[in-house]
């Protein structure tokens, strides 16, 4: 019989599964022996880090707002970017065809149409740089941007490929060196069960051949 160097607590390829009457009383034996530790199940363990429970997040007052709005109407949107300026712009009316100079008010109104009309010329002339980009060099970008993602698709599959190939190897020498004992701790088994048989045997007779011993005894006292 070979020597064991290895202990296994679990040997689900050997051992037959528990019955249900038997997870039970397992079951109650750990909460006996929990409850009187003197462990609450609800805490957690002392050796843990205690949690921050006290920890309330600073937010910028912009975020807070944002905050505040959705609370009140959660369907409501965001409104950051005024739209409005780059819209069409309706130009002011003209008090005579030479000048509006008498008119100071009509005059802002014009300035600010003017500096509208800048922004929106500005966008876009920004707009149409950044689709003119987007046109000559955005396929090749995609491109690029796909075989990169398809490397990283390859190399996590050839990882994850690696690591259930090494579970599958694990999973196997695992039930080889199991069912290499599983006779052994069969035979090891019937063996005590036998051992323990006859020791029964012999506690019988030797009660019974006392029992014997005492009857004579008695007859010849008698």
């Amino acid at each position: 019989m070979p020597l064991i160097h290895a202990s296994y607590d679990s040997l689900p390829y050997v051992d037959a599964p528990p019955s249900a009457a038997a997870l039970a009383t397992a079951q109650t034996l750990i909460a006996a022996d929990i409850t009187s530790a003197g462990i609450d199940p609800s805490q957690p363990h002392p050796s843990l880090i205690p949690a921050i429970s006290s920890y309330t997040p600073q937010f910028p007052a912009s975020v807070e707002t944002e905050h505040q709005r959705l609370q009140a109407d959660p369907s409501s949107k965001l409104a950051a970017v005024d739209l409005k300026r780059y819209e069409d712009l309706e130009a002011p009316p003209n008090t005579t065809p030479t000048s509006d100079e008498d008119r100071p008010e009509l005059l802002e109104r014009w300035n600010a149409a003017l500096e509208k009309a800048h922004t929106s010329s500005e966008y876009v002339q920004g707009r149409l740089i950044q689709l003119g980009l987007l046109e000559k060099f955005g396929k090749n970008s995609w491109l690029v941007g796909n075989s990169q993602l398809e490397h990283v698709l390859k190399a996590l599959e050839a990882e994850l490929a690696d690591v259930r190939k090494e579970q599958e190897n694990t999973e196997v020498t695992r039930r080889g060196q199991q069912e290499s004992v599983g006779g052994e701790l069969t035979t090891l088994e019937e063996t005590w069960k036998t051992g323990v048989g006859r020791v029964l045997e012999t506690e019988v007779a030797a009660e019974g051949l006392k029992q014997q011993i005492l009857e004579r005894r008695r007859a010849g006292a008698v």
